[in-house]
């Protein structure tokens, strides 16, 4: 069965506004949300308002950074989301980023794969219901047990990019969050994660809008600001395209930004940012589930034409639904 996420919280709605829509949205063909963690806001207080707005939804954390709060405390946020929403909530872990952990948290962004390792292993034993006591590689627990873990522990899938990643979240996760990339890249990512049972989110920014230049010039804002972090430029170098973003990189690196937004190819922004009628972006999000991603989860991009409306996210939905 594919799935079909939305991401929430959605462009130009207040949180509270949510909640008509949330009802809403399995009438219209969608199975899960995810929330998102950069600026706005947290990763878990957007599902847990969902969890008391609509009772079938699928909830999922894309993604809880590893780093901006301890092992601990994620398991007990977690766990309760857990108990709010029995058997629909997925925990997704990442590494996230220098800007977020570094620039924003004071914290030090050092060894994200051990890190991000570390607190997989020690989130699942606490939400199992056992004691974590011991060291890690990146940080020591003594002690701690849930006090009343919930019955059904909820699957924990990790953010991955590359290949180390990518066979972690194959390996001692239960799937991958994919994130960035074209429909055609995911077979190189499923290679890495090498296990036919694991989940395979991918989260796919979708500006629903006819007006090309306009989503082209969103489209590059957005790839010029995400892809010129390290981790993402190493990723998009492994998928190969490192040659045709070098201007942009190069643009960057001296300072000037606007030769690195000019420096985007179009078909690049093509791939990465989908665009067009409502029923042509859901059929470019089709693709990525025909490559094999189990759930698709729609991050809509602002238009100009406001905040999104139900029959906007009807027209995106799968077709048939």
């Amino acid at each position: 069965m594919t799935r079909w996420g939305l991401t929430v919280p959605l462009p130009g709605v207040s949180l509270p506004d949510h909640a008509d829509i949330v009802r809403a949205l399995p009438d219209l063909g969608y199975t899960d949300l995810w929330s998102a963690e950069t600026n706005g806001t947290d990763a878990f207080t957007p599902l847990a308002l969902a969890a008391s707005w609509e009772p079938t939804l699928r909830l999922g954390t894309a993604i809880v950074p590893a780093f901006t709060r301890g092992p601990a405390l994620i398991a007990m946020s977690a766990s309760s989301l857990a108990q709010a929403a029995p058997g629909r909530f997925v925990l997704g872990l990442g590494a996230s980023s220098p800007a977020i952990v570094e620039k924003w948290n004071g914290l030090a962004f050092d060894q994200p794969f051990r890190r991000t390792r570390d607190v997989l292993r020690a989130v699942r034993t606490a939400l199992a219901g056992e004691r974590v006591d011991g060291e890690f590689d990146t940080f020591s627990v003594s002690r701690f047990k849930l006090d009343g873990p919930p019955a059904e522990p909820p699957p924990i899938v990790l953010a991955a990019l590359r290949a180390q990643m990518l066979k972690l979240a194959g390996r001692e996760a239960d799937g991958a969050i994919l994130n960035w990339l074209a429909s055609y890249d995911v077979a190189q990512c499923l290679a890495e994660v090498a296990n036919p049972d694991a989940e395979v989110v991918a989260r796919i920014f979708v500006c629903p809008t006819e007006d090309v230049e306009y989503a082209r010039n969103v489209g590059r804002f957005m790839i010029s600001s995400y892809l010129t972090v390290p981790a993402y430029a190493a990723f998009h170098d492994w998928l190969g395209r490192g040659e045709v973003l070098r201007p942009m990189h190069e643009a960057w690196a001296a300072g000037d930004r606007k030769a690195a937004l000019a420096a985007v190819p179009d078909d690049v922004v093509d791939d990465l940012v989908l665009h067009g009628s409502p029923e042509s972006c859901r059929d470019q999000v089709q693709a990525y589930a025909a490559a094999g991603v189990t759930t698709p989860v729609l991050a809509l991009v602002p238009t100009p034409d406001g905040p999104p409306t139900l029959e906007l996210l009807r027209r995106l939905a799968p077709e048939g639904a």
